[in-house]
């Protein structure tokens, strides 16, 4: 079952619409913020090692999460999904399995964040306090301190930069399906995923081999 619907835009190109949202669905998306970004500053290598790990997990976990609202079935047993480890082993398979199943459309929607985060100067603006805004949203302070260690990790860590991006692309999209399902629930009317322009695929540093695979690039 297919729980999207495809629209030809003259200007736009292909947009994604959604179907209405299932409840458990929604709430998967919302608890998938909830990442423990670090609230601390440190200029050492394992500071940058940590938040790439947290990046990586992020990004599956995103994916993995579209590949379920594009086919609007929520999972079985998710006890595997929320553990906050280092993403290895069966586990890893298994959610980098799911996220392989995210159609091409919707993947596009996420490469379009990512892309235009990659290619703009505001970028480290944008993405970090999302980030940390949602994962703390009960808690000023930590958000505070989250969004201070992610922007100055983006800014003095090109290499990071990618990795960052990819976090937040994959964020915004899964909540962003959720409020233009919504709008279709309460309108009756497909809404179009939101999403930034998308640019050219960047030849920067720092694109992991993780990312390679995760975007198919």
């Amino acid at each position: 079952m297919r729980a999207y619907e495809l629209r030809e835009d003259p200007l736009l190109g292909c947009r994604v619409c959604p179907l209405p949202v299932h409840g458990e669905l929604a709430d998967l998306v919302a608890r998938s913020h909830h990442i423990a970004w670090p609230t601390w500053l440190d200029r050492g290598p394992r500071m940058l090692r940590h938040v790439l790990d947290l990046c990586r997990l992020r990004t599956a976990r995103g994916l993995a999460l579209l590949s379920w609202l594009a086919a609007g079935e929520p999972p079985g047993d998710l006890d595997w999904f929320w553990t906050s480890r280092r993403l290895t082993g069966p586990r890893q398979d298994r959610m980098y399995g799911a996220a392989a199943e995210v159609p091409d459309p919707v993947l596009g929607l996420v490469l379009a964040n990512w892309t235009w985060a990659l290619g703009s100067c505001h970028a480290g603006r944008v993405t970090a306090p999302y980030l940390a805004g949602t994962a703390y949203p009960g808690d000023g302070y930590q958000a505070a301190d989250a969004t201070m260690t992610l922007y100055q990790t983006y800014d003095r860590h090109p290499e990071a930069r990618p990795a960052i991006a990819a976090a937040w692309a994959t964020a915004r999209v899964g909540a962003d399906w959720c409020k233009a399902a919504g709008l279709h629930a309460a309108y009756g009317v497909g809404t179009p995923v939101f999403t930034y322009p998308r640019g050219p695929e960047p030849a920067v540093a720092g694109i992991r081999p993780w990312i390679e695979r995760l975007f198919r690039l």
